[in-house]
This record gives C-alpha cells, structure tokens and sequence, in this order.
C-alpha cells in the first residue's frame, strides 16, 4: 500500500509560479516512478512530468522548459517529489493529480489539488 499527500496548488495570475509536491508513504520502496497527471474541466487526464526511481524525468510537450520535477527527499518514511511551474498560461488551469506506479500493482493516485491561472 501506499498513501498519497499533494500540497500547493492555488490561484495565480498568468506567468507566475506555483509548486506542488507529493508526499508518499507505506510501501515506498515498490515505487518505480512518481508524477503529475492533470485533468482540465471536459478533457482527459493527461500526463504532465514523471520522474523515476532512477530520477530519469519526461515531460510532456506543453510544459516542457516551464515544469520540473524533482525529487525533494527520501528515507525509510516518505518519498517526496515536487513540481515547480514557473510560466503559468491559463491552459494549465487543472486539478492536478499525483501518481506512484508500484511493480506488480499499477498506480496509485492521490486526491488531486487544484491549480487555476487567470489572464
């Protein structure tokens, strides 16, 4: 098992910045990967960084020289990744969802946390 806690996220004007971060807890040392997924009001949940156990990272295309993500801390209790979004365009108005994907499980998601950006 493994628990997921998001933190940040807000309202911010066009071009500022924001950072969310994601805090796993439980059986973190199943975890081979943990991201940021996004989902906009009538879209799809889209992937939005990724960042692996080996710290290889993918972004997608939009938010690639905008968004990084990066791992903040790991020991015995908490894996924490953050996602800093400098840059911010209304189209990355969302809630935004962390994810771990854990070998022989699938992913885990947490509960979201919403991230507006107005013009």
């Amino acid at each position: 098992q493994v628990q997921l806690v998001e933190s940040g996220g807000g309202l911010v004007q066009a071009g500022g910045s924001l950072r969310l971060s994601c805090a796993a807890s439980g059986s973190i040392f199943s975890i081979n990967a943990m991201g940021w997924h996004r989902q906009a009001p009538g879209k799809q949940r889209e992937l939005v960084a990724v960042i692996t156990s080996g710290g290889s990272t993918n972004y997608a295309d939009s938010v690639k020289g905008r968004f990084t993500i990066s791992r903040i801390s790991r020991d015995n209790a908490k894996n924490t990744v953050s996602l800093q979004m400098n840059s911010l365009k209304p189209e990355d108005t969302a809630v935004y969802y962390c994810n771990a994907l854990v070998t022989g499980y699938g992913t885990y998601w947490g509960q979201g946390t919403q991230v507006t950006v107005s013009s």
